[in-house]
């Protein structure tokens, strides 16, 4: 039996996750939350599906025994090569980030032409493009790696002309295309949704489906009466993070994003999982 004042566990392949967990603090407030980032195993986007869910599936096995009621896979990577693999194999209902965004961006669109910028990975498994169409099948769905942004949101180069540079690049063919739904398909993204938004345009709407995600889990937990409807007594530990190196450079920018003061992040050897 779930308890409902256990944390969400929520994991991704470095910082890029914390979009997700800023989003699940400021929509579900009341909510414990255990993050685990694989900083020594990043990037996710260049890697096999079967490395990936190898690493989620350890990960998961991390989660558990911090006895969660629920997990977040805030990766899209993850979510479009391991969740559904990983899912069976656990009791603990469990999201992604990719049908959430996908359902919005499917609704969203007037001219049924829509972009999903994302990693190799996601972009190479064509999940959003299949989720999409399930939804709407009369739209074309045009997707577009850009390996590129996350080392440079990694290295705090969020507003930066090499940012603005690399963005122009990468988005050229979509503004051609004449796109008017793109859907930031790396949790990573929306930390440079400003640079992405003026290159593409005030006509182009941007789907973050790290919102999507937190509104979806709010509605999970609610469906599973598993929501916690108690604040978190003073004292209690209410958030921990963890990750697999570097605990220090995470904690630096996860504050930048968080602004709720990290006071720590553990490192711990994931491959022991």
């Amino acid at each position: 039996m779930l308890n409902k004042n256990a944390p969400i566990g929520v994991f991704d392949s470095g910082v890029g996750g914390l979009t997700v967990v800023k989003e699940i603090m400021h929509q579900i407030p009341n909510e414990r939350i255990v993050y685990f980032g694989d900083t020594a195993r990043v990037p996710y986007g260049s890697k096999s599906k079967e490395t990936i869910t190898k690493y989620s599936r350890q990960i998961v096995r991390f989660l558990q025994m911090q006895n969660v009621k629920a997990i977040v896979v805030a990766c899209n990577t993850a979510s479009a090569y391991a969740l559904d693999e990983i899912e069976k194999e656990t009791d603990i209902p469990m999201i992604g980030v990719v049908k959430p965004g996908a359902k919005v961006a499917a609704e969203t669109t007037q001219n049924g032409k829509i972009g999903v910028i994302g990693t190799e990975g996601t972009v190479n498994s064509r999940i959003y493009s299949q989720y999409i169409k399930e939804l709407n099948p009369k739209v074309s769905v045009i997707g577009k790696a850009c390996p590129l942004f996350v080392p440079l949101v990694e290295e705090g180069l969020l507003q930066d002309p090499v940012t603005d540079e690399i963005a122009k690049r990468y988005l050229s063919e979509l503004i051609d295309i004449d796109i008017d739904t793109l859907v930031l398909g790396c949790t990573h993204y929306p930390l440079i949704r400003s640079t992405v938004g003026r290159t593409m345009g005030e006509n182009v709407t941007l789907v973050n489906p790290a919102y999507e995600t937190a509104r979806e889990l709010k509605e999970l937990l609610e469906k599973r009466e598993l929501l916690n409807e108690e604040p978190v007594k003073l004292g209690d530990e209410k958030y921990r993070f963890f990750v697999s190196d570097s605990s220090e450079k995470f904690k630096r920018f996860a504050n930048s994003i968080i602004k709720y003061g990290i006071l720590s992040a553990k490192t711990i050897n994931i491959e022991e999982y």
